[in-house]
């Protein structure tokens, strides 16, 4: 049996903004040379996208340390830095 979601019989789901940031997006998508109801859909399927593979590099991270994989103290500090490079 599946858990009963609200969302799960919508054909459309309807998101308010305040005038300002209406404004905001009008702009944005106009600069992108798109209108804003497509702006907002595809910033949020990437924000949808990434949250998966950010999750799923969580779920292999901790599969590592269950497994008993460590970064040591000074890999960890090079890959900080390398990160934090320009």
């Amino acid at each position: 049996m599946t858990a009963y979601s609200p969302l799960s019989n919508l054909k459309f789901m309807e998101v308010l903004f305040t005038p300002e940031q209406e404004a905001q997006l009008s702009e944005i998508a106009h600069h992108e040379g798109t209108d804003p109801v497509q702006l907002v859909k595809n910033a949020t399927l990437h924000l949808l996208e990434e949250d998966r593979r950010h999750r799923e590099i969580i779920h292999q991270r901790i599969a590592q340390a269950d497994r008993g994989k460590f970064l040591e103290e000074e890999e960890m500090d090079a890959r900080f830095q390398k990160m934090m490079r320009p």
